[in-house]
């Protein structure tokens, strides 16, 4: 089971991917695309090019979760990103508005007052 937790570092992947691909091609776009280890323990979030599915990776110390999602109607109308970047980092509470088709811009969330387990530049 995926446990989302304020600490955790979660990575959103701006462009669409194939969602043909698996457990192994997901890691792979980690690895060369985005350029982060899929073993490190984040979770790493990505969309299909229609806007209609989202899947999750993570992996937990022993082996891989892929979660997917699919809207039965519509498409994920608010998704991070966009500025030339290819991720977008994203807090548990953002998460949880994205996957349930929130607009985290919009979510009435308090304001953060201290980030907790950011990587420091």
């Amino acid at each position: 089971m995926i446990q989302i937790a304020p600490q955790m570092r979660i990575l959103v992947a701006v462009e669409p991917v194939d969602f043909r691909k698996g457990i192994d091609g997901l890691a792979s776009v980690c690895r060369n695309v985005i350029g982060e280890d899929p073993f490190s323990g984040y979770l790493f979030v990505f969309r299909n090019k229609r806007g209609t599915a989202i899947k999750i990776l993570a992996y937990d110390g022993q082996g891989y979760w892929l979660c997917q999602k699919r809207l039965s109607t519509g498409r994920f109308s608010s998704w991070p990103g966009g500025h030339g970047e290819l991720i977008c980092e994203l807090a548990a509470h953002e998460l949880q508005l994205l996957v349930w088709n929130g607009n985290r811009a919009s979510g009435k969330v308090p304001q953060m007052w201290k980030k907790i387990g950011t990587k420091q530049s």
